[in-house]
């Protein structure tokens, strides 16, 4: 009577324990693709830094005077300062780089993160544009994408970006001599804007002529409606609370019938 006493009551336990597994909602494998769609020979992008959020960590505005966080990503591609703004404005954050390496034209990198979709829905990014003094991508409303919606389901399958809409910080006066990525340049060197964030593609056709870092000739050749970068993302298949809970089940049901089988046999031997 015991034993079948301790069978109901594992049952139960495990009863509840899918019960609670089902209720939960696991993270999604979301597989992130950033691809340059800049023609050959024309601007690329420092480490492509990005966050999933809730929407509270606003990196920068335009017509403001640009803060660290988004300065360090504009004017040396790093996120050292970034990523630790985001993480303190949003602690159940996903944080990470798509591109570890710049991003050339034609270029295309990806990467796969954990994301609790149900809470973490909006996508920010942050990239610098190079060769440049502080020019860089990014959104400056942290809802402006919101990946995913209020269920968790994956509603935006990718993000086009557009010359128009690369940021100049305000932060750095253009100057050939100073700038990142390109030959003679000296990125440690700085002249102070004191301007304000605002969009500016055109000032880059000043690098046209000069030596990238990886040793092509630039030729900006931009205009305000190209498309520069797309981000595509996709969901990886996982196994469904669903399933897990049938497998537990089925795992639960073998050992109770493996036990029943040891005690038939041992009654017999009897």
């Amino acid at each position: 009577m015991s034993r079948i006493f301790c069978g109901r009551r594992t049952l139960a336990a495990l009863s509840l324990g899918l019960a609670t597994l089902g209720a939960q909602a696991a993270p999604v494998q979301l597989r992130v693709t950033v691809e340059s769609l800049v023609p050959a020979n024309g601007i690329s992008f420092a480490p492509m830094h990005v966050g999933f959020g809730n929407g509270s960590f606003d990196a920068f505005n335009r017509n403001s005077v640009a803060t660290a966080p988004i300065i360090s990503v504009a004017e040396g591609g790093s996120a050292s300062p970034w990523f630790p703004a985001f993480a303190a404005a949003e602690p159940g954050a996903t944080l990470g780089t798509v591109a570890a390496a710049p991003l050339q034209p034609g270029g295309v990198f990806m990467n796969t993160f954990s994301v609790e979709s149900a809470v973490n829905r909006f996508f920010t990014f942050a990239s610098m544009v190079v060769p440049s003094n502080d020019f860089f991508v990014g959104n400056d409303d942290p809802m402006e994408y919101a990946l995913f919606g209020a269920g968790g389901a994956l509603q935006l399958a990718s993000i086009t970006v557009r010359a128009g809409e690369i940021w100049d910080a305000g932060s750095e006066a253009f100057d050939v001599a100073n700038a990142a990525f390109v030959v003679g340049g000296n990125n440690d060197l700085r002249t102070p804007q004191n301007a304000v964030v605002d969009f500016n593609f055109a000032e880059l056709a000043g690098f046209n002529g000069l030596t990238t870092a990886t040793g092509y000739v630039l030729n900006s050749q931009l205009r305000a409606e190209d498309e520069i970068l797309r981000f595509s993302f996709a969901v990886q298949a996982v196994p469904e609370p669903a399933t897990t809970a049938l497998t537990l089940v089925g795992l639960a049901a073998l050992g109770f019938t493996a036990r029943r089988r040891r005690h038939a046999g041992t009654t017999a031997a009897l």
